[in-house]
């Protein structure tokens, strides 16, 4: 496991109350090299006594209420944000808030597709550009690039491949999950081109399909097996990696 985590000095996590969110927060907190500043952000933190637990048995835990659709909760997670990070500013942000949804041509609403543009497009790109001042500020304060300079990651999903939606690659029917992970992408894209004179590394990463709340009983992995392998990804990122698509194990996956 790459001691990479020791370096980066800050992360903060959206949707942090269960699922990958939660067990980011976990692996992160019980590591001996670790951030010294983990901030694990949710809706209704409170209802979460895995993450309360979490804040009190370790330390550098904290947790701040963080509802990624409110332009008013965003603004005060940022000032709550900023008085623990202080000068330093923030060295990662992992956009892991999202919803999920299945329907097919028959089912799909236009409701669908907006919420689900709204929390897992629209949501991550205005959580990123309230916080862009505390990564510039970490940014500044080292060189090369990575999560031990400033990142910002998306959770995408490999069901936003639109080279993969073919053959068995399209049995699973969401018109508003994969459009919305699509545009994530190239959200992501955008982001890389725009932030890269500034030293802040962004990339869009598949967890794999894990059985989450989202991910259903039926998946692939659990959290305890997609999590230490993505957060070894992200220790390990560099120049290289700037607008990359990755998976858990480390390896491309195409647009």
């Amino acid at each position: 496991m790459s001691a990479t985590w020791g370096k980066c000095k800050s992360v903060l996590i959206t949707g942090s109350s269960r699922g990958l969110g939660l067990q980011m927060v976990k692996d992160l907190a019980k590591r001996s090299s670790r951030p010294a500043t983990i901030i694990a952000s949710a809706r209704n933190p409170t209802g979460s006594t895995d993450l309360q637990e979490l804040s009190k048995s370790y330390p550098g835990v904290h947790i701040v209420t963080l509802d990624v659709e409110s332009e008013q909760s965003v603004s005060s997670a940022l000032q709550e944000v900023r008085s623990i990070v202080g000068s330093e500013g923030l060295s990662c942000l992992i956009n892991n808030a999202a919803i999920g949804s299945i329907e097919d041509i028959n089912m799909v609403t236009p409701e669908a597709m907006m919420k689900n543009f709204q929390i897992n497009t629209v949501a991550p790109l205005f959580v990123t550009k309230a916080f862009l001042p505390l990564l510039q500020t970490a940014a500044a304060r080292s060189a090369g690039m990575g999560i031990h300079r400033a990142a910002v990651i998306n959770m995408s999903s490999i069901l936003g491949s639109v080279t993969l939606n073919e053959g068995e690659g399209a049995n699973f029917k969401s018109y508003s999950y994969r459009a919305s992970k699509a545009a994530l992408n190239m959200m992501t894209k955008c982001l890389a081109a725009d932030l890269d004179s500034d030293g802040i590394l962004c990339m869009s990463l598949h967890p794999g399909w894990v059985r989450t709340d989202m991910g259903g009983p039926l998946a692939d992995l659990s959290v305890e097996e997609s999590v230490p392998a993505l957060l070894s990804v992200l220790a390990d990122l560099s120049e290289k990696d700037q607008g990359g698509f990755k998976d858990y194990r480390g390896d491309n996956l195409p647009w």
